[in-house]
C-alpha cells in the first residue's frame, strides 16, 4: 500500500537500514477501513455486471477527482472536467463490448484534454503542468478499461478478478506487516523511505501463499503457476506502489486525499491494483480468453 511522502526533515532513507518496530498507530484505522472495503468489493465482483459496473463508476469517479485536485484544478470545468469525461466514456464503450473504440477514445480524450489544459495555460494557468493533468487520463483509465475487460469472460473473469483482488491484497498486507516487523534496508528511499526489501518480499511471499492457496477454489489448474502468476501480480503491485509515491512527490503531497482513515485517498489505497489490473490482461492476452490465469 502507497506510502506517505517524506515530512521536511532528516531524509530517512539515508541510513543503511530500517529498524523494526516501527509505529503501529495507524494499524487500527486500515483493518477497519479494510474490512469495510474488501467485503463490498468481493461482493460486486461476486454478484455479476450490474453490481461491478456500478463499483468501477463510483472508484473512477472518486480516482479521476482526486486527480484532478492534485492538479489545482477542478472537476466541474475544462480542463479538469476532460479526465473523467474520457475516462467514463471510454469505459462506457468497454462496457458496451466496443473494446477498441474505448481504447482509440481513451488516447484521444488524453490529447484532447492535454491540448486543452495547454491552450488556457495563458489566461487560466492550471496549478500543475498540462501534461500531468493528462495522464490521469491514462494513469486511471487503463486500469479501469482492464478491469472491465477482465469482467467479461464471464464465470473465468470473475475467478480472475477475484484471484486479483486477493493477490494485490496480500501483496499489501504482507508487505505491510513484514517492513513494520522486521525493518530492514531500504527499497528505494530516494522515491519511498519506509518501504524496505524485507517488506517487498513479505509481499511477494504472501501473495503466492494466497494465489496457490485460493485459485483451486476458484478454478481448476496448477497451484503452482497459480503461484507463479500471484508473483507477478504481487511485483507489478508493488510497482504500482512506488509509482504513486514517485506522483506524490511530484505534487508535493502526502496523501492523494483524507477519504479512508488510515489510507489516505481511494488513489492511495488503489495504486497497486491499478498497475495489477493492466499486468492481469496482459497475461490474459497472452493465454487466451475463457480461462483462469493458472491454468
Amino acid at each position: 500500500m502507497a506510502e506517505p511522502a517524506p515530512r521536511p526533515g532528516p531524509n530517512p532513507g539515508s541510513q543503511p537500514g530500517a529498524k523494526p518496530g516501527k509505529d503501529w498507530r495507524d494499524l487500527r484505522k486500515r483493518v477497519l477501513s479494510a474490512l469495510v472495503l474488501g467485503p463490498a468489493a468481493l461482493l460486486c465482483v461476486w454478484l455479476g455486471a450490474n453490481a461491478y459496473t456500478l463499483l468501477l463508476s463510483v472508484a473512477a469517479a472518486i480516482l479521476t477527482w482526486e486527480w484532478v485536485h492534485l492538479c489545482g484544478l477542478r472537476t466541474a470545468r475544462l480542463p479538469g472536467a476532460g479526465v473523467p469525461a474520457a475516462v467514463f466514456v471510454a469505459g462506457a464503450l468497454s462496457v458496451a463490448e466496443l473494446p477498441l473504440t474505448a481504447w482509440i477514445v481513451l488516447v484521444g480524450g488524453f490529447l484532447l484534454t492535454w491540448a486543452w489544459a495547454e491552450r488556457l495555460r495563458g489566461r487560466d494557468r492550471p496549478a500543475q503542468p498540462a501534461l500531468r493533468l493528462a495522464l490521469g487520463v491514462l494513469y486511471i483509465g487503463v486500469a479501469f478499461l482492464c478491469l472491465i475487460e477482465l469482467r467479461h469472460e464471464n464465470e473465468a473473469g470473475r475467478a480472475n478478478l477475484l484471484f486479483l483482488l486477493l493477490t494485490v491484497w496480500a501483496s499489501d498486507i504482507g508487505g505491510y506487516m513484514a517492513g513494520r516487523a522486521l525493518g530492514g534496508p531500504k527499497l528505494w528511499p530516494q522515491v519511498s523511505p519506509g518501504k524496505t526489501w524485507t517488506g517487498a518480499a513479505g509481499g511477494l511471499l504472501l501473495a503466492m501463499g494466497i494465489g496457490a492457496a485460493v485459485a483451486p477454489f476458484l478454478a481448476p489448474g496448477s497451484s503452482w503457476r497459480a503461484a507463479a502468476v500471484a508473483a507477478i501480480l504481487a511485483i507489478a503491485t508493488q510497482a504500482g506502489d512506488l509509482f504513486e509515491s514517485a506522483i506524490k512527490r511530484q505534487f508535493k503531497v502526502k496523501d492523494t486525499s483524507s477519504l479512508i482513515p488510515g489510507h489516505g485517498g481511494l488513489l492511495d489505497r488503489l495504486d497497486g491494483l491499478l498497475a495489477a489490473a493492466p499486468a492481469a490482461m496482459l497475461l490474459a492476452l497472452i493465454l487466451g480468453y475463457g480461462g483462469a490465469l493458472w491454468r
